[in-house]
């Protein structure tokens, strides 16, 4: 059904390299109603705009030979998003590599140590070279069916005549293995007729070694990508960290503690001091300093009061606050944010969409030259083996599998880089415009320091010692949770002067007169700006 243009994101699953990504993004495109088509190998994500309906988008996708299903509304639970983002590849992939090294191992001993450098093997195996060629066999074949989704993603794109990465490597690492085994057939017909030439001659032939090889590095590959893949996402599972998993709020005169799903617009909920703000509201009661650094970067609590707006994952430092509900679920702010680095996430940049076009006519290219190396050697008088691993070497080596993944985990890793010192790119063609800039014109100081302020220096004003202006002002922040002192008294090691001042509640300070006294030793502009810097932190 066709309706308003919007931007819909799906999860694919199938692919392995970029000509995956290209043959998909290419498959979608083409659909009535898709205005345009973005996949992201990194995070196997596609995204789509245009009046299509989803359930045709996902027909294209599996009609290429992949698979697709539309990703769940945000109003899901955080965790479960999160749990999308977990790395499940890496842990499989490190499983397949430790066991097909356990095979591996004792095959390239058993083919190369022993046949190159005479390694010692067991008596039973000594000269029955049926024997070795048979163990090479079994050992070649538990490597290829532990590696068997080579095969499985390579001929099933070629079926679809979209030859991807691992086309070439299953290609490879079958001609490898049917020819052995062609091999090891001939091995035996000439051990019978006792033409022992010929079995050392055949025993040479074996590229079994050559098949697992093949196999066990490319996992390796797979491996380190996977780890890439999965670094890259820390930045977007941190964010959805923040967003709190209950709400307390009141129903029937009480107060409830419920799921942060359960909270809907217009509902009265309640924080604590020391609470996060689990959803967007408007304060109707009550007023604190908030902690928004987690969405602003502002280091300094906020004062909010009755009438001011608060934002889910925010920290209440100090007072009782009692909200209601504005914008709840996929609509808060903190919701928006995630949406807007996962959608960065689905953008590709310039040179990835070059990469994704080379990777495309990449593939058939290098086997039509490996077919026509073959050919080749077979027509200057060489023998079918030796062209055959000619032809081999030829899909093997030109096997590129990183060029799927170099770019855009290079992307990503910008992305999670920028992340981590509080920046975020809102599209992949940002942050590589990023590289081309020569002047940048900045309106926040936090931008360019720690944004963290820090007492360096204390001249106290005329008439009031040093002792005294660090007992009030330390029994300030202790009333009001603020730590700004602390890393100066450290330094002064002035630990003497914490102890001077013992007070319960700021009321009682001024109670006591202190604030008074030191308003009247102070000129009417020093007490203007005492005022409104205590006013600032949320002293008064």
């Amino acid at each position: 059904m066709k309706g308003r243009e919007t931007m819909e994101q799906y999860q694919v699953t199938g692919m392995s390299c970029a000509a995956c990504s290209a043959r998909v993004e290419k498959a979608v495109s083409s659909v009535e109603g898709v205005t345009s088509c973005s996949v992201s190998l990194l995070t196997n994500s596609m995204g789509v705009e245009g009046t299509a309906d989803s359930s045709v988008i996902i027909k294209a996708v599996e009609d290429a030979g992949y698979g697709a299903k539309r990703k769940g509304a945000q109003t899901q639970s955080n965790s479960s998003d999160a749990d999308l983002l977990k790395d499940r590849e890496t842990p499989v992939l490190k499983k397949r590599l430790i066991t097909s090294l356990c095979f591996l191992i004792p095959l390239m001993y058993l083919s190369m140590g022993h046949m190159m450098w005479n390694w010692p093997i067991p008596k039973i195996l000594d000269g029955n070279h049926v024997a070795m060629g048979l163990i090479q066999l079994l050992f070649t074949t538990i490597i290829m069916v532990i590696n068997q989704k080579f095969f499985i993603s390579g001929f099933k794109s070629l079926f679809h005549k979209a030859p991807n990465m691992d086309t070439l490597v299953a290609l490879g690492s079958a001609a490898s293995y049917g020819y052995s085994v062609y091999i090891l057939f001939a091995m035996t017909d000439a051990q019978m007729h006792q033409n022992m030439d010929a079995v050392m001659k055949y025993m040479h032939e074996f590229y079994f070694e050559s098949a697992a090889m093949i196999l066990t590095l490319i996992t390796v590959g797979k491996m380190l990508e996977a780890r890439s893949k999965g670094k890259t996402t820390d930045a977007l599972k941190s964010l959805m960290k923040l967003a709190p998993k209950t709400a307390v709020v009141i129903r029937n005169e009480q107060e409830i503690e419920v799921g942060i799903e359960q909270v809907h617009q217009g509902d009265i909920f309640v924080v604590k001091p020391g609470e996060n703000i689990p959803v967007d509201g408007i304060i109707i009661e009550g007023n604190s300093a908030l902690n928004e650094s987690a969405l602003t970067g502002e280091s300094i609590p906020v004062d909010k009061k009755e009438g001011d707006t608060v934002s889910a994952a925010t920290l209440n430092t100090s007072g009782y606050l009692k909200c209601e509900a504005t914008r709840v679920g996929e609509d808060t702010t903190l919701s928006q944010i995630i949406q807007m680095v996962s959608d960065a996430a689905a953008t590709k940049a310039p040179i990835a969409k070059v990469a994704d076009k080379v990777s495309g006519i990449f593939v058939p290219t290098v086997i039509c030259i490996a077919i026509a190396t073959m050919i080749i050697w077979l027509l200057v008088g060489q023998s079918f083996g030796f062209a055959l691993a000619r032809g081999i070497s030829v899909l093997v080596i030109s096997c590129p599998c990183a060029l799927g993944l170099a770019t855009p985990v290079a992307i990503m890793v910008g992305n999670g880089m920028g992340a981590k010192h509080g920046i975020m790119f809102k599209t992949a063609v940002s942050l590589e415009e990023t590289g081309k800039t020569q002047i940048i014109a900045l309106d926040k100081t936090g931008t360019i320091t720690s944004g963290k302020p820090q007492v360096t220096d204390m001249v106290p004003v005329e008439g009031i010692s040093e002792e005294e202006l660090l007992s009030i002002a330390y029994a300030l922040e202790r009333r009001v949770n603020i730590r700004l002192l602390m890393q100066f008294y450290k330094k002064q090691k002035r630990r003497r002067f914490m102890t001077i001042l013992k007070l319960k509640t700021f009321w009682r300070l001024r109670e006591m007169g202190f604030l008074e006294r030191l308003i009247k030793r102070r000129s009417m502009v020093e007490t203007r700006d005492l005022l409104r810097n205590m006013q600032k932190f949320h002293y008064l």
